[in-house]
C-alpha cells in the first residue's frame, strides 16, 4: 500500500483493486448522485452478502472527506479498505467474525470537489477546499431536525423519530452530495456511523445543536449515556485522543484529553443542519463526528503514523455496531415480520424508571437493532393492529460478540364487529351495549 493523497481518479482504482482481492465479502458503488462537478461519490462495502440486507445484522458506515480540506479520514478509509481485505485473507478471525456480522459501508469521500480545490491550493489553508464546489459547507446543508425535536420535547409529543416527513421548510436548497447522503440514510437501515474529519482531536456526539439558542451549552439527547459510551469507544483505543497530559490543538490549545477524549457538540459550539443529528432524528442510526487529528491536511510522510494511532479505535467502533439488543418482530399469528413496528426502552436499572425518549423501529425483514449499555431494561414492541409485548432484559455487551437476541411475538387484535340495524347503517348504541354486558360477564 503507498501512503500518499489519493487524487479522486486513484480513490476509485484502489477500491476496484481491493473488490478484485477480494470478490466474495466486497462490493464497490456509487451513491445516486455525484458532486457538482460530477465527481461520482463512491463506497465500498464489506459484508458475507454483499449488496444486500441480512437479518439480525447491523449495518455500520464511516464518511470521510465530508469538508474537502480535511483529508485524514480520507487516507484513513482507503487504508481501512485495504486492511480489512488483507487481513480477511489472512483467516484473522476476529475480522472475519467482524465481517460476517456486519454489514461495513466506507465512504472515503464525500467533497470530491472540495478536496480538489484543497489540493491544488497547496492543502495548508485552514478553509479553502471546505465547502463544495457551490459554496456550501455540506455539514450545516442537512435539514434541521433539531428545532423539531426540541420543540415536541417541550410540548411533550409522541413523536421522537423519524422527523423528515415534519420538515416543512429549508433554510437553503440541498446540494447533491447532501441529496445523495440522505437518500442513502433513507434507503440504507444504518445502525451507527461515524463522520471523519480533522482539525482537532476529539470524539463529538449529539445534539450538535443547542436548545436554547446559545453559541455553547451541554446539548442533551435522549441516548446521551450511549452517546457517551460510543465516543469513549473510539477515543480510548485511540492512541492519545484521551490523554489527559497530551498537547491540545487549535489556536487556544485545548486538551479534549482532559474530558476523555470526547465532547458534547453544543457544548464545544452549536451548529445546526449538521449531518450527525440528523442520523439520530431521521432514522435509526445512532452517528458521531471524530475529529482525528490537528492537522486538516498532514504531509503525506505523516500519514502511515496517524494510520497507527487510529487503526485500533477505527476497528473498535464498528464493532459498537453490537451492543444493545437485535431481533425480530413478528405477527403471533401468520409469523410475518412486521416492518416499521415501534422498539421502546425503559431503563430500569437500580430501581430506576427512566423512559428513553427516543424510539427505533423495525426495518424490511422485521428485524430492529436498539443499542444500549450495560442495565436492565424493559422493551416493548407496538404496531397499530397488535398488542404490545414488553420483555425486560438484561444487557451485558460482552467484546466482540454480537448484540443478544430479543424477538416479539405481537398478537393481533380481532377485527370489531359493529352491528348493524333494520336498514343497515352501524348501530353504536347496541354495540356500547354489547361491549358491556362483555366486560360485566368478564368481572364475573
Amino acid at each position: 500500500y503507498e501512503w500518499k493523497h489519493h487524487n479522486n481518479f486513484e480513490l476509485k482504482e484502489i477500491l476496484e483493486e481491493i473488490q478484485r482481492k477480494c470478490p466474495l465479502i466486497t462490493n464497490v458503488y456509487t451513491l445516486s448522485m455525484p458532486s457538482v462537478r460530477g465527481v461520482p461519490l463512491y463506497v465500498i462495502e464489506f459484508s458475507s452478502n454483499p449488496g444486500f440486507h441480512q437479518l439480525y445484522v447491523p449495518e455500520f458506515k464511516y464518511i470521510a472527506n465530508m469538508h474537502g480540506n480535511e483529508v485524514l479520514g480520507r487516507e484513513m478509509l482507503l487504508k481501512l479498505a485495504d486492511y480489512m481485505c488483507e487481513k480477511y485473507n489472512e483467516g484473522d478471525p476476529l475480522m472475519k467474525k467482524l465481517i460476517h456480522s456486519t454489514r461495513i459501508h466506507l465512504l472515503p469521500s464525500m467533497n470530491p470537489d472540495g478536496w480538489q480545490v484543497a489540493t491544488d491550493s497547496g492543502g495548508q489553508d485552514f478553509l479553502i477546499g471546505r465547502k463544495n464546489n457551490n459554496s456550501i459547507d455540506l455539514n450545516r446543508n442537512f435539514p434541521d431536525l433539531d428545532r423539531i425535536a426540541f420543540i415536541n420535547e417541550d410540548t411533550s409529543a409522541e413523536n421522537n423519530n423519524h422527523l423528515l416527513p415534519l420538515v416543512d421548510r429549508l433554510s437553503q436548497p440541498l446540494q447533491p452530495e447532501t441529496k445523495a447522503v440522505i437518500r442513502w440514510i433513507m434507503s440504507t437501515p444504518f445502525v451507527l456511523s461515524a463522520n471523519l474529519h480533522g482539525g482537532d482531536l476529539v470524539a463529538n456526539y449529539p445534539y450538535d445543536e443547542s436548545k436554547t439558542g446559545a453559541l455553547t451549552e451541554y446539548s442533551i439527547s435522549p441516548d446521551d449515556h450511549t452517546f457517551r459510551h460510543l465516543a469513549q469507544a473510539y477515543s480510548t483505543h485511540h492512541a492519545d485522543m484521551a490523554n489527559a497530559n497530551r498537547e491540545g490543538c487549535g489556536f487556544d490549545g485545548y486538551n479534549f484529553g482532559k474530558q476523555g477524549g470526547i465532547t458534547n457538540g453544543a457544548a464545544w459550539y452549536s451548529i445546526d443542519g449538521g449531518m450527525q443529528d440528523f442520523n439520530y432524528l431521521s432514522s435509526n442510526d445512532f452517528e458521531i463526528t471524530i475529529e482525528m487529528g490537528c492537522e486538516k491536511y498532514p504531509k503525506a510522510d505523516k500519514l502511515s503514523h496517524e494510520w497507527e494511532r487510529n487503526k485500533e479505535a477505527l476497528i473498535y467502533f464498528m464493532w459498537q455496531a453490537h451492543i444493545g439488543v437485535k431481533g425480530q418482530i413478528r405477527d403471533a399469528v401468520s409469523g410475518q415480520p412486521i416492518a416499521n413496528a415501534i422498539v421502546h426502552v425503559r431503563n430500569v436499572t437500580d430501581g430506576r424508571h427512566d423512559e428513553i425518549l427516543h424510539d427505533v423501529t423495525s426495518v424490511h425483514g422485521g428485524d430492529y437493532f436498539r443499542l444500549l449499555t450495560p442495565g436492565e431494561y424493559e422493551i416493548t414492541a407496538y404496531q397499530e393492529g397488535y398488542i404490545p409485548k414488553t420483555q425486560q432484559v438484561t444487557v451485558t455487551n460482552p467484546a466482540y460478540e454480537e448484540a443478544q437476541r430479543v424477538d416479539f411475538d405481537l398478537p393481533p387484535l380481532l377485527p370489531v364487529r359493529v352491528p348493524s340495524d333494520g336498514a343497515g347503517n352501524p348501530d353504536y348504541e347496541q354495540f356500547q351495549y354489547e361491549e358491556n354486558s362483555k366486560s360485566l360477564r368478564k368481572k364475573w
